[in-house]
This record gives C-alpha cells, sequence and structure tokens, in this order.
C-alpha cells in the first residue's frame, strides 16, 4: 500500500482515492477496516530502531527541531492526535506531510476553507439510480493518517465533524455507522496570530487532540543548513516511507503493555488534578486530558527505552498535553501569564513520589 497525500476541497468527490480501498466502507456491525484482533507486540529494540528511522525521515525536511519530531511520535504511539501551532512558514505542514509519508499507510490531507462543508470531510450519502439506493461516499477522513491544513479557517460546525471521528475512530451519517482503521492519527495546523478569516478551536476540539506543539524558528546554523539542502529542491519529493501501518500498530501494542506503578498513576491524577485548583485557570484539564497524559507517557518511557513509567515521564509530556487544554482567567492574561507558565509550576509545586524513579517496575 502506497502513502499519498492528496487535497480535499469543498465540492470534490472523495471515494476510493481518499482511503486506498473500497469506495464504500462498511457499516457497523459488519465487516469494517477496523481490526478486531490487537497485533502482536513489537520490542523495545524494534520500537526505537522504527522510531530512529522515522524520526531521521522527518528531520530531513524539518531540520534542528528534534524535540517537536520526538512529542510527534509520541503523539503516535499513544493513539492520538497532534495539534501544530505556529506563525507561518516554519513547518507546520511539512512537520505532518514528512510524519504522514514516513509511514506506508493510507494519508489523506484536508484544507480547511470557510466554505468547506461537513460532508466534505466525513463523506456524504449519494442516490444510485441504478440500484434504486443511496450509497455511501466517503470522505478523506477514512485515512490512517488525516492532515487538516489550517484547521482554524473552517466554520465551528465543520470542525465539529472531525468530533466524533477523533474521539471514538468512527463516522456516522444518516444513521449508519462506518469504523475508521487502525491507526487513525489527525495532524492539524493553525495560525494563531492571524484572526481575519479564522474561528477559534473551541473547547471540546482542543480536548481531542493529544498534544500540541509550537515549531518556533530555527536557530542560524539550522536555517542555514537548510538554506543548503532545501533551496534547490523539496525535500518532500524525496521522502520515502520506512515503516508501515502493520509495524506501527505492533508498537502501540508495546507502549500500551508499559508498566505504569500505582504510585506514579497516581501522581498523573494529582498533576491533573491540581490544573482544577489553580485561581488563574477559569477551566481545567479534563478526565480526557488524564487519560491522554498517561498514554503519552508510556510512550515516551518506551521511545527511553524502558519498560515502566517515570515522573520523568510526565514531566516531559505535561506541557504538550495540558497547557492547549486549559483556559485562564482575565487576570492570568493581564499579568501575562501563560498556560505553559501555570503547567511548569504546577509541576514545580506537586510532590513527586518517593520510590518512583524506577524501583516500582515490574
Amino acid at each position: 500500500m502506497t502513502s499519498r497525500i492528496q487535497s480535499a476541497t469543498p465540492g470534490e468527490q472523495q471515494g476510493e482515492q481518499a482511503t486506498g480501498q473500497a469506495p464504500y466502507p462498511t457499516a457497523a456491525g459488519s465487516v469494517s477496516g477496523r481490526q478486531n484482533g490487537r497485533a502482536s507486540r513489537a520490542s523495545l529494540d524494534e520500537l526505537h530502531e522504527t522510531a530512529r528511522r522515522i524520526a531521521a525521515n522527518v528531520e530531513r525536511v524539518l531540520v534542528g527541531k528534534p524535540d517537536v519530531i520526538r512529542i510527534a511520535l509520541v503523539t503516535l504511539l499513544a493513539e492520538g492526535h497532534l495539534l501544530v501551532e505556529d506563525v507561518p512558514g516554519v513547518g507546520k505542514t511539512s512537520l505532518a506531510k514528512a510524519l504522514a509519508r514516513s509511514i506506508d499507510c493510507t494519508v489523506s490531507r484536508i484544507q480547511f476553507t470557510p466554505d468547506l462543508l461537513p460532508s466534505d470531510v466525513t463523506g456524504v450519502s449519494i442516490y444510485n439510480r441504478q440500484t434504486g439506493g443511496f450509497e455511501f461516499r466517503p470522505g478523506p477522513v477514512f485515512a490512517n493518517i488525516v492532515v487538516g491544513d489550517e484547521i482554524n479557517r473552517a466554520s465551528p460546525k465543520t470542525q465539529s465533524a472531525l468530533l466524533e471521528c477523533m474521539e471514538e475512530h468512527q463516522v456516522t451519517v444518516d444513521t449508519s455507522t462506518y469504523h475508521l482503521e487502525e491507526p487513525f492519527m489527525v495532524i492539524a495546523t493553525q495560525n494563531p496570530i492571524e484572526m481575519e478569516g479564522t474561528y477559534a478551536l473551541p473547547e471540546a476540539q482542543r480536548d481531542r487532540f493529544t498534544a500540541r506543539v509550537s515549531i518556533g524558528y530555527p536557530d542560524q546554523q539550522a536555517e542555514l543548513a537548510m538554506v543548503d539542502e532545501h533551496a534547490g529542491h523539496n525535500p518532500l519529493a524525496d521522502l520515502e516511507p520506512v515503516s508501515d501501518r502493520e509495524s506501527v500498530q505492533r508498537l502501540i501494542e508495546t507502549v500500551r503493555s508499559v508498566h505504569m506503578s500505582p504510585e506514579v498513576r497516581r501522581y498523573a491524577v494529582e498533576l491533573v488534578s491540581a490544573t482544577r485548583q489553580v485561581p488563574e485557570i477559569r477551566l481545567g484539564a479534563s478526565p480526557r486530558a488524564t487519560l491522554q497524559l498517561v498514554r503519552s507517557a508510556r510512550a515516551q518511557a518506551a521511545l527511553s527505552g524502558r519498560e515502566f513509567v517515570v515522573p520523568d515521564d510526565l514531566h516531559s509530556v505535561a506541557v504538550p498535553v495540558l497547557a492547549h487544554r486549559m483556559v485562564l482567567t482575565t487576570e492570568a492574561h493581564a499579568a501575562r501569564r501563560s498556560a505553559t507558565d501555570v503547567v511548569r509550576a504546577i509541576l514545580n509545586r506537586v510532590p513527586v513520589p518517593q520510590g518512583s524513579a524506577g524501583t516500582n517496575h515490574r
């Protein structure tokens, strides 16, 4: 199966080209694209080697940003979704495309625009004169990796079409439910400073994203290397897959098996609970955030070569996982306090469990 990036603009038909499969997915209750059984686990050595190849492949496109690439890999292995938010021209879409092309699976790209409709994302039922019935034409969301470019340019009505897809890995159209094939990941980009013609993501939508990253400007050395290597050609054009869907599914099973002691689990709950008690925060992190913090910490531990989670793993992913979910008070904005500052203050304030630095593992 070959990776494909394709645009989905309003009015385009998204049939077999968007999914890489038969144009009509089956409804729930019959045979679907989603696997009923779990894939076998990969060893930590295999996980580390595969992750290294993917990271090296992405770094050919996004030069000098290893921490950002690592969070993208953590999100992929944690079965989550990634929001890339930054100013124009720093490589948001390139990161999303490079990660998608590094895995040999079905890929689709949606260019979000103000006139995009929910059916342009999920699909639509079309009347077939020959059969005398309606047939479902799947939208670009029926892919393993969905790249949503400038997601905040679409209306809230269209943005909401992704809520069910991201949380339940399924699409409901005309009372019929269609399962999405695993793994399923949404990588969305948005520009935080260009407000004209954009719609801010509602809290429910932001909470669906496991992590948010900001790429930032490269340093001069990295930018010089980018000029030397990328000025003459587009590196995305030469990018080849270094893994496949089955391998990624095996890595995800390995991450699921990473051990987390009761003390570390309690520490994760305390960190999230603390966001609901800070005066600067009007809306704290949700229980969904707790689950995704735990999953991300397991992925971080596995990428570090460990079969167990330590508090440092929670610290490594806390800001990307928690900061974008919180709504600050007016006073916090006036004091120029950011959600990142608040999360870091919570990490410093909540006591780390004693004896959890590797002693409470199997």
